[in-house]
């Protein structure tokens, strides 16, 4: 079951974690930020293989689990801003920009990446 959303540990040595709810980054889990899992409170990939759990196990989760998971990913979302200084206007404005071209991006990022 979900409880509470939160960050989780970071594992200094970068392991895959499937499943559970203590590791940042980990897949298929439980409450902690990242990919495949339920309850989180934002995607966080550590570049790891992504074990998708059911969506009948995401729909199931308690409404107040999701209301605050959503919650903490915004202010998560919101602190980074700040960090960078870069406002929720140019926020979406980058993103506007970066959609259109996302895919060529990702096309010579691929083609860089064989040349070396």
């Amino acid at each position: 079951d979900v409880s509470s959303p939160k960050h989780g540990k970071v594992d200094p040595d970068n392991m895959p974690h499937v499943g559970g709810n203590t590791w940042a980054g980990g897949t298929g889990g439980r409450d902690t930020a990242g990919l495949g899992g339920k309850g989180g409170p934002y995607r966080l990939d550590a570049g790891h293989r992504v074990y998708q759990i059911s969506q009948a196990e995401k729909d199931a989760v308690p409404e107040a689990v999701k209301r605050a998971a959503r919650e903490m990913g915004e202010k998560a979302f919101k602190q980074r801003l700040k960090e960078i200084q870069m406002s929720e206007y140019d926020a979406s404005t980058y993103e506007r920009f970066s959609g259109a071209v996302r895919r060529q991006v990702q096309s010579l990022r691929i083609i860089l990446d064989n040349l070396q």
